[in-house]
């Protein structure tokens, strides 16, 4: 099962982390999740502590997030897009990612 290894351990790559091409689509979701987080973070200026304060999410799941060291649940990135008002969900199909059906 791949969730026993971090997202970022699925990547030919891992320290291209969060850029470069996965197969695994449950990986590719938290890339894409954690590439869209980053930006608006940059983006915004807001730090993990504020982001953690605003969102009710653990500063340290936010990092792993981001760091792809961790499966965040639905949950979690529920909060975080409901705090930053903006969907966090990948939205395209698996063939716009370049992610080969088995």
């Amino acid at each position: 099962m791949n969730r026993r290894r971090p997202p970022r351990e699925l990547a030919p790559d891992p320290e291209a982390w969060p850029d470069g091409h996965l197969t695994d689509p449950g990986a590719a979701a938290v890339q894409d999740v954690a590439r869209t987080l980053a930006q608006i973070l940059r983006e915004r200026g807001l730090s993990l502590r504020r982001i953690a304060e605003i969102s009710g999410v653990n500063r340290q799941a936010i990092a792993d997030l981001l760091e792809g060291r961790s499966w965040p649940d639905i949950a979690t990135v529920a909060r975080l897009g409901d705090a930053l008002a903006v969907p966090l969900w990948p939205t395209g199909r698996l063939e716009e990612t370049g992610i080969e059906r088995k």
